[in-house]
């Protein structure tokens, strides 16, 4: 009976690996965008926060995500 569950979790498991995945790929690029900006003197100060507040939300969505995949279960 558990296999059966267990299987019937593979597509949505499927899917969040594919979401973690495409959240990981945007935090690095993002990461990468605020290092250029930041590098620019005359740079927008504005979009450089909302970009690295936009960065700290997918890192909790990344993390969020990896506790539903991964568990800690204490035994």
């Amino acid at each position: 009976m558990k296999r059966a569950m267990e299987a019937g979790n593979e597509p949505m498991q499927a899917q969040m690996q594919q979401r973690l995945h495409e959240l990981q790929l945007e935090h690095r690029d993002l990461d990468s965008a605020i290092h250029q900006i930041a590098d620019d003197p005359s740079h927008d100060q504005l979009a450089l926060t909302r970009m690295k507040r936009r960065k700290l939300l997918l890192k909790d969505q990344i993390a969020w995500i990896e506790r539903q995949l991964d568990p800690d279960i204490r035994a």
